[in-house]
């Protein structure tokens, strides 16, 4: 078993060397957060001696555990936020990838301890615009991000999305379309306020390729190191 994570790992890393080499980027440009969730802490470990450090989270109590035995990684929360999580994600993550309201911003930037460096944060984009899914509509993000950008003790870095599953068609140029109008929105963003976001996080197991391609700088895959839930 254990060999075979890591063999894993090694086909997800080389997936990701080819899809910036079709789009003539650099594999430097690209940073592979690692989706523990529901994960033993031993095929994190086992990871991190590999050389995997950035690890992504979707459940607090269990990822708060995790934490706790690996403090030197680094923790990106990536899942759904509820109110009263906010104080214990403020304090123990580094990145946070699915701000998908006003108010958990807020609490956020409240509650992130001042001695800490500010929570690099991405807004989540419900970008297929699915009436189930999270995440701001386009429209609305960019009326919103210039009062998030302000609040102390946070860092806007960029935007996240995790587009509408394809029916049928899952083509790269199906999967690339709603990955190009996440970067657009970005590009928008920095030209309006003279910003510079950097990040885009986008791509999972199996569209990577696809969010590369669109400029993706972290691709966030669970299933294709970890194996099936």
């Amino acid at each position: 078993m254990s060999n075979s994570l890591i063999e894993r790992y090694q086909t997800v890393q080389q997936r990701i060397q080819a899809a910036c080499l079709q789009a003539d980027r650099s594999d430097k440009s690209v940073s592979l957060l690692a989706v523990s969730k529901t994960k033993p802490i031993k095929d994190i470990q086992q990871l991190a001696e590999y050389g995997q450090l950035c690890f992504g989270e979707n459940y607090l109590q269990e990822s708060l555990l995790k934490i706790e035995r690996c403090p030197a990684l680094e923790w990106h929360f990536i899942g759904p936020i509820q109110s009263n999580k906010t104080k214990a994600i403020a304090e123990h993550f580094q990145w946070v990838h699915s701000i998908d309201r006003l108010k958990i911003a807020q609490r956020l930037s409240q509650q992130r301890p001042d001695h800490f460096p500010p929570l690099n944060i991405l807004l989540e984009v419900n970008i297929s615009r699915e009436p189930s899914k999270a995440g701001f509509h386009p429209d609305v993000l960019l009326e919103i991000a210039p009062e998030i950008a302000k609040l102390p003790n946070l860092t806007l870095r960029g935007l996240m999305a995790i587009p509408q599953k394809l029916d049928g068609d899952t083509t790269l140029d199906a999967q690339r379309q709603p990955f190009a109008k996440v970067r657009q929105l970005l590009e928008q963003l920095n030209q309006t306020h003279g910003w510079s976001l950097d990040t885009l996080s986008m791509g999972m197991s199996a569209d990577l390729e696809a969010a590369i391609i669109e400029g993706a700088t972290i691709v966030r895959i669970g299933t294709d190191i970890f194996g099936k839930r």
